[in-house]
């Protein structure tokens, strides 16, 4: 067996550094029947896939995620990209791993830092799909924390089985699956705004989650009180609430460029109510431009 170590951190999730993994497998003669291990994060995760579903058209790779987001979300569902500068994930395929092996024992050196960015994407589950889950995490958020064995078993299968249940349905994103990018389109621009690596993908997308709750009540789609306690939750576990200094025309280009956009339009997922999100096409542009300048001046 080979190995090879890639760079940690968004900021080398591009095709140069990829190019190495194409390097190590054409200079040890690999073949169609050759088995890529991703035993990592969610960079480490999305650029073996990438690699796996592009080296001879299609080779079988396997998912080892050590974070928890990417036990929860990453490794699961066969997105696979890299990142441009003007846009993150914007070069991938869908592409399913052979398996998932989650190994919740990897996660008990896993910095405090990185484990509340995994939390944030097991909320986004419960926020915009499955409210009694929401529930549920509210009442064991001490626990989490902790890192109980038993806690985040439950966190780490009932993640896995929303995310697969949804991608069996609509595995290319062509409806359904685009609610779990709920959080993700204002989250995306933060991280390509401020430079990858700057803030974790987990963090980006609870401040998206707050905003797009926020956002939500200014459309009156929910009530104030429901963001509110979204809100809550998220600072409970040490998530940010409170959005980077962006220009609104920064914002604007940033979210312009989500691969979720249809004929120009910015595509959202906004909360119907706590447990329940779908996407919004239409979002109004005046009010859109006007939220960005005051919720995250």
């Amino acid at each position: 067996m080979r190995t090879l170590a890639l760079p940690d951190g968004e900021a080398y999730k591009d095709l140069a550094h990829l190019n190495l993994v194409f390097d190590e497998l054409l200079g040890q003669e690999a073949d169609r029947r050759t088995v890529l291990y991703a035993l990592g994060g969610g960079v480490v995760g999305d650029m073996t896939g990438f690699a796996a579903a592009c080296y001879m058209r299609g080779v079988p790779f396997v998912q080892v995620p050590t974070t928890l987001l990417a036990q929860v979300d990453s490794s699961v569902g066969g997105k696979t990209a890299v990142n441009h500068p003007l846009g993150k994930n914007m070069i991938g395929a869908f592409y399913q791993p052979r398996q998932v092996v989650c190994d919740l024992g990897v996660l008990d050196t896993l910095p405090d830092r990185e484990m509340s960015a995994g939390l944030a994407e097991i909320i986004k589950y419960g926020a915009s799909i499955d409210g009694e889950f929401l529930g549920w995490l509210e009442r064991h958020v001490d626990d989490l924390r902790a890192r109980r064995r038993d806690a985040l078993a439950h966190a780490v299968r009932r993640s896995c089985e929303i995310k697969a249940f949804v991608v069996g349905a609509d595995e290319k994103e062509a409806g359904l699956r685009e609610i779990l990018n709920f959080g993700h389109t204002f989250g995306h621009a933060i991280e390509s705004a401020t430079g990858y690596g700057t803030w974790l993908h987990g963090e980006a997308v609870a401040m998206g989650m707050a905003l797009a709750a926020r956002f939500s009540v200014r459309l009156g789609r929910i009530p104030q009180a429901d963001a509110d306690r979204l809100v809550a939750l998220l600072e409970r576990l040490g998530l940010p609430v409170r959005p980077p200094h962006i220009a609104r025309d920064t914002w604007l280009e940033y979210m312009g460029r989500d691969k979720k956009n249809v004929g120009g339009r910015i595509t959202l997922v906004l909360l119907d109510r706590l447990g329940s999100a779908s996407v919004v096409k239409d979002a109004p542009d005046p009010e859109l431009e006007e939220f960005l300048s005051t919720a995250t001046a």
